[in-house]
Protein backbone atom coordinates (compact mmCIF):
# COMPACT_ATOMS: atom_id res chain seq x y z
CA UNK A 1 0.00 0.00 0.00
CA UNK A 2 3.14 2.30 0.55
CA UNK A 3 3.18 2.39 -3.42
CA UNK A 4 -0.05 3.84 -3.77
CA UNK A 5 1.29 6.93 -2.21
CA UNK A 6 4.32 7.17 -4.11
CA UNK A 7 2.68 6.86 -7.19
CA UNK A 8 0.05 9.23 -6.17
CA UNK A 9 2.22 11.50 -5.20
CA UNK A 10 4.04 11.64 -8.08
CA UNK A 11 1.43 12.30 -10.05
CA UNK A 12 0.24 15.22 -8.20
CA UNK A 13 3.73 17.00 -8.42
CA UNK A 14 4.43 16.20 -11.92
CA UNK A 15 0.61 17.44 -12.88
CA UNK A 16 1.47 20.80 -11.31
CA UNK A 17 4.65 22.18 -12.24
CA UNK A 18 4.28 21.98 -16.30
CA UNK A 19 0.79 24.28 -15.55
CA UNK A 20 3.41 26.55 -13.51
CA UNK A 21 5.11 27.29 -16.58
CA UNK A 22 4.28 30.77 -18.38
CA UNK A 23 4.38 28.49 -22.20
CA UNK A 24 1.57 26.83 -20.98
CA UNK A 25 -0.85 29.54 -19.28
CA UNK A 26 -1.88 30.39 -22.69
CA UNK A 27 -5.70 29.08 -23.82
CA UNK A 28 -6.13 27.95 -27.11
CA UNK A 29 -6.94 30.58 -29.64
CA UNK A 30 -11.21 32.02 -28.18
CA UNK A 31 -13.90 31.28 -30.27
CA UNK A 32 -15.66 34.29 -31.93
CA UNK A 33 -18.17 35.83 -29.36
CA UNK A 34 -15.89 33.32 -26.48
CA UNK A 35 -15.71 35.06 -23.51
CA UNK A 36 -12.19 36.34 -22.47
CA UNK A 37 -10.03 35.43 -19.47
CA UNK A 38 -7.55 36.66 -17.30
CA UNK A 39 -4.30 34.53 -17.42
CA UNK A 40 -5.45 34.29 -13.80
CA UNK A 41 -8.58 32.37 -15.30
CA UNK A 42 -6.89 30.98 -18.12
CA UNK A 43 -3.62 29.49 -15.55
CA UNK A 44 -6.54 28.24 -13.57
CA UNK A 45 -8.54 25.89 -16.15
CA UNK A 46 -5.46 24.94 -17.70
CA UNK A 47 -3.95 23.67 -14.73
CA UNK A 48 -7.28 22.07 -13.82
CA UNK A 49 -7.42 20.32 -16.84
CA UNK A 50 -4.03 19.30 -16.62
CA UNK A 51 -4.58 18.00 -13.13
CA UNK A 52 -7.22 15.97 -14.49
CA UNK A 53 -6.10 14.56 -17.11
CA UNK A 54 -2.69 13.43 -15.93
CA UNK A 55 -4.64 12.21 -12.26
CA UNK A 56 -7.11 10.35 -14.73
CA UNK A 57 -4.34 8.33 -16.58
CA UNK A 58 -2.48 8.03 -13.23
CA UNK A 59 -5.45 6.75 -11.36
CA UNK A 60 -6.23 3.59 -13.61
CA UNK A 61 -2.09 2.87 -13.24
CA UNK A 62 -2.19 2.71 -9.91
CA UNK A 63 -5.44 1.20 -9.34
CA UNK A 64 -4.31 -2.00 -11.76
CA UNK A 65 -1.49 -1.71 -9.61
CA UNK A 66 -2.40 -1.93 -6.36
CA UNK A 67 -5.74 -3.90 -7.11
CA UNK A 68 -3.60 -7.04 -8.06
CA UNK A 69 -6.02 -8.54 -9.89
CA UNK A 70 -6.07 -12.17 -11.79
CA UNK A 71 -7.21 -12.12 -15.60
CA UNK A 72 -10.72 -13.26 -14.45
CA UNK A 73 -11.21 -10.63 -12.53
CA UNK A 74 -9.45 -8.06 -14.32
CA UNK A 75 -11.79 -8.77 -17.26
CA UNK A 76 -15.22 -7.98 -14.19
CA UNK A 77 -13.20 -4.66 -12.37
CA UNK A 78 -12.34 -2.58 -15.61
CA UNK A 79 -15.55 -2.33 -17.03
CA UNK A 80 -17.01 -1.38 -13.80
CA UNK A 81 -13.98 0.69 -13.49
CA UNK A 82 -14.62 2.58 -16.69
CA UNK A 83 -17.97 3.68 -15.56
CA UNK A 84 -17.47 4.87 -12.30
CA UNK A 85 -14.45 6.80 -13.91
CA UNK A 86 -17.40 7.96 -16.61
CA UNK A 87 -20.07 9.14 -13.42
CA UNK A 88 -17.46 10.84 -11.62
CA UNK A 89 -15.86 12.52 -14.61
CA UNK A 90 -19.33 14.38 -14.57
CA UNK A 91 -18.67 15.20 -10.68
CA UNK A 92 -14.95 16.49 -11.95
CA UNK A 93 -17.04 19.39 -13.95
CA UNK A 94 -19.45 20.43 -10.84
CA UNK A 95 -15.67 20.62 -9.21
CA UNK A 96 -13.91 22.94 -12.25
CA UNK A 97 -17.17 24.56 -12.46
CA UNK A 98 -17.21 25.66 -8.40
CA UNK A 99 -13.22 26.03 -8.29
CA UNK A 100 -13.88 28.89 -11.78
CA UNK A 101 -16.53 30.86 -10.06
CA UNK A 102 -14.67 30.53 -6.31
CA UNK A 103 -11.91 32.23 -8.49
CA UNK A 104 -13.23 34.21 -10.64
CA UNK A 105 -14.93 35.94 -7.44
CA UNK A 106 -12.23 35.59 -4.49
CA UNK A 107 -11.73 39.43 -4.65
CA UNK A 108 -15.40 40.05 -4.45
CA UNK A 109 -17.16 37.31 -2.66
CA UNK A 110 -20.70 38.25 -1.22
CA UNK A 111 -22.36 36.60 1.53
CA UNK A 112 -24.87 34.70 -0.51
CA UNK A 113 -22.22 33.43 -2.86
CA UNK A 114 -19.81 32.07 -0.72
CA UNK A 115 -22.62 30.16 0.69
CA UNK A 116 -24.42 29.26 -2.61
CA UNK A 117 -20.74 27.90 -2.98
CA UNK A 118 -20.10 25.86 0.20
CA UNK A 119 -23.42 24.32 -0.61
CA UNK A 120 -22.04 23.45 -3.83
CA UNK A 121 -19.21 21.73 -2.13
CA UNK A 122 -21.40 19.69 0.20
CA UNK A 123 -23.79 18.44 -2.28
CA UNK A 124 -20.85 17.59 -4.30
CA UNK A 125 -19.49 15.66 -1.58
CA UNK A 126 -23.14 13.79 -1.04
CA UNK A 127 -22.78 12.77 -4.63
CA UNK A 128 -19.40 11.72 -4.79
CA UNK A 129 -20.20 9.68 -1.67
CA UNK A 130 -23.39 8.09 -3.06
CA UNK A 131 -21.33 7.43 -6.42
CA UNK A 132 -18.70 5.18 -4.80
CA UNK A 133 -21.68 3.46 -2.44
CA UNK A 134 -23.10 2.71 -5.92
CA UNK A 135 -20.63 1.40 -7.75
CA UNK A 136 -18.97 -0.47 -4.61
CA UNK A 137 -22.28 -2.88 -4.33
CA UNK A 138 -21.62 -3.09 -8.26
CA UNK A 139 -18.08 -4.36 -8.00
CA UNK A 140 -18.95 -6.16 -4.76
CA UNK A 141 -21.85 -8.18 -6.68
CA UNK A 142 -19.55 -9.06 -9.37
CA UNK A 143 -16.35 -9.06 -7.90
CA UNK A 144 -16.88 -10.08 -3.60
CA UNK A 145 -16.25 -8.17 -0.83
CA UNK A 146 -12.69 -7.99 -0.54
CA UNK A 147 -11.80 -7.04 -4.17
CA UNK A 148 -14.61 -4.20 -3.80
CA UNK A 149 -13.18 -2.58 -0.29
CA UNK A 150 -9.94 -2.70 -2.27
CA UNK A 151 -11.10 -0.72 -4.57
CA UNK A 152 -13.22 1.62 -2.13
CA UNK A 153 -9.68 1.99 0.21
CA UNK A 154 -7.57 3.05 -3.56
CA UNK A 155 -10.01 5.55 -4.42
CA UNK A 156 -10.62 7.15 -1.27
CA UNK A 157 -7.14 7.74 -1.18
CA UNK A 158 -6.41 8.74 -4.74
CA UNK A 159 -9.42 11.32 -3.70
CA UNK A 160 -8.30 12.45 -0.79
CA UNK A 161 -4.84 13.63 -2.69
CA UNK A 162 -6.43 14.99 -6.03
CA UNK A 163 -8.76 17.11 -3.20
CA UNK A 164 -5.62 18.16 -1.71
CA UNK A 165 -4.10 19.35 -4.62
CA UNK A 166 -6.89 21.17 -5.67
CA UNK A 167 -7.14 23.06 -2.12
CA UNK A 168 -3.86 24.13 -1.84
CA UNK A 169 -4.07 25.73 -5.61
CA UNK A 170 -6.87 27.86 -3.77
CA UNK A 171 -6.66 30.90 -1.21
CA UNK A 172 -8.67 30.56 2.10
CA UNK A 173 -11.08 33.11 1.39
CA UNK A 174 -11.07 36.07 2.58
CA UNK A 175 -13.75 39.47 3.09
Amino acid sequence: MKNIFVYAACAMVCAGLPAQTPENTAAKPAAAGAERLSPEETNTRAYIELLRTDVKKSKSQIMGEVMQLDTDEAQKFWPLYKDFETDLSKLGDQVVAAVSTYAENYGKMTDALADQLANKVLSIEQQRNALKKKHYDRMKASLGGITAMRFLQVENQLERLVDLQIAAQLPISSE
